[in-house]
């Protein structure tokens, strides 16, 4: 089959554009939104500038509210211990703070609910390592800033113990160390300005076990890892916008997701059934997306823009050829066995324009439950919940064979709309591919996968297929390793017959 050449006629943007002003991390030196041609079909989000222009709270205490004053230092504490349960706490204009010691914080009751009038703010003054724990469920957090607490790494500062059922609306989480917010079971997260932390906007981790039934909706999550932790512990893959651990079930909707320092989302370890929609993704120094060792989702009518540029460059300065995604799947597919709203990753209806290298499919051969290369240390596979079951000689046969690891695999790609402008992105000839690939397997000396077992299940056994896409711009392809380097009639061609249906015109990037 050939590829059928086209070129486009350039729709109206659909998008909601966001002015220059905002709230961009303050690392940030690039230009701002500019519009750009989306296709017929496409996604047509607005998402919220909620930095620049954030929601006021109550200009006075709704009725049987405690007030909380300004210029009692620990008011807010305290008053919360003195109070029962679902007590509402109206927090007066002006900037409230805790006691100086770095554990004071304030401990809600079970229904607590927090409401700061414009101009409150909560300032952990650079002392306070965090601002709201404790494990009482459904707290509810409105119209408040809360900024200047040091929260240790991987450590978070509003809801700090991830309790569960917590609501955080309208709020302004900025200018924290670790992450600005937690995230427990049944929690909502709307309407929010997460800004500027030294790690992560959110953290959607909860110890002792998963959490789920998550919604991160509406909110705009900007120049987070101001830390730079990546480059303090290389290769710990703990930075960006937003991290989630672990979660099942999640709604993650119209956010605008921009100019963080690592990449903009990323779902790490045993994350199942998320639906990850109508987001404007844009200026991330890495990934837009990355989906890693997880399981089964929806990521579709979402704007991916200018990501990856910082880290990718970095990559092909020092030689390094592998094709860096901006939507990176990493031991991540479908998994019918798994109960969720779909049994594939289903990748549709996106744009991804000008963006260093597109989406790319990816597997360790030497990851695997109870391998030293196993990153998530520790974890295993939804399959397989005794890790040591994972270990010669029972894992060379079925069924550990194939529970025992992570698969990328039924991932379906179709609908998108690639465009590759070679005058805007500034990369040389490996910022413009696709690719579903492995690597040689090597590791450990009883490892099963080792050879092309893997690099040759990825690319034609596992079901991962694109179809029905439009292509502007040079693009190329990889398939199998990081060598094998393809145009699009090899692309098309036996035997990886990817993109059945697609169009190309690969003048058109411009």
């Amino acid at each position: 089959m050939n590829w059928r050449h086209r070129a486009w006629a350039a729709a109206p943007l659909t998008l909601a554009l966001l002015a220059a002003a905002g709230c961009a991390g303050t690392h940030d030196t690039r230009a701002r939104p500019t519009a750009a041609p989306t296709a017929p079909g496409a996604p047509s989000t607005s998402v919220a500038r909620v930095c620049a222009e954030p929601a006021a709270g109550p200009t006075r205490a709704p009725a049987g509210a405690v007030t909380v004053d300004p210029a009692v230092v620990g008011d807010v504490a305290t008053k919360t211990k003195n109070n029962p349960p679902h007590t509402t706490f109206w927090l007066r204009p002006g900037r409230h703070r805790l006691d100086p010691d770095r554990y004071a914080q304030v401990i809600p009751k079970e229904g607590d609910r927090y409401l700061g009038a414009p101009g409150a703010v909560l300032d952990g003054q650079a002392k306070n390592q965090y601002a709201f724990g404790g494990s009482a469920r459904d707290v509810t957090l409105r119209y408040l800033t809360v900024r200047s607490f040091v929260a240790p790494q991987n450590e978070g500062v509003v809801n700090h113990d991830s309790a569960d059922g917590w609501v955080i609306e309208h709020a302004t989480i900025r200018d924290n160390s670790g992450a600005g917010l937690m995230a427990g079971a049944h929690q909502r997260v709307r309407a929010n300005c997460l800004r500027d932390n030294g790690q992560y906007g959110l953290n959607a981790y909860k110890n002792g076990g998963p959490s789920g039934d998550l919604v991160v909706e509406g909110n705009e999550i900007a120049g987070n890892n101001t830390d730079d932790w990546e480059r303090r512990r290389p290769g710990c893959g703990c930075t960006g916008g937003a991290k989630f651990w672990a979660v099942n079930h999640a709604e993650v909707h119209g956010n605008w997701v921009h100019d963080n320092r690592g990449a903009g989302l990323w779902a790490d370890t045993n994350n199942n059934d998320f639906r990850i929609e109508g987001n404007l993704i844009e200026g991330n120094d890495g990934a837009a997306l990355i989906y890693e060792t997880s399981y089964n989702a929806v990521i579709r009518t979402n704007t991916i823009r200018r990501n990856n540029w910082v880290e990718g460059r970095r990559a092909a300065d020092r030689g390094d050829g592998f094709p860096f995604g901006a939507v990176y799947l990493s031991e991540s597919g479908g998994e019918p066995r798994i109960r969720a709203r779909t049994d594939k990753i289903e990748i549709y209806r996106n744009v991804l324009e000008n963006n260093w290298n597109g989406i790319t499919l990816w597997e360790n051969a030497d990851r695997f439950c109870n391998s030293p290369a196993n990153t998530s240390s520790g974890a295993c596979t939804l399959l397989v919940h005794d890790i040591t079951r994972c270990a010669a000689p029972a894992i060379a046969r079925a069924p550990l064979y194939g529970d025992c690891r992570w698969k990328t695999q039924r991932v379906d790609i179709h609908g998108n709309r690639f465009v590759l402008d070679e005058s805007v992105v500034p990369c040389p000839a490996t910022c413009a591919r696709m690719a579903v690939l492995a690597n040689y397997g090597t590791y450990p000396d009883w490892s099963p996968y080792q050879g092309e077992r893997v690099a040759e299940a990825i690319t034609g056994k596992q079901h991962n297929r694109w179809h029905d896409n439009v292509y502007l711009g040079p693009w190329r392809f990889v398939a199998h390793d990081p060598s094998r380097v393809l145009d699009s009639g090899q692309w098309q061609g036996t035997p990886y017959q990817q993109d059945a249906g697609s169009t190309l015109d690969p003048r058109a990037g411009g």
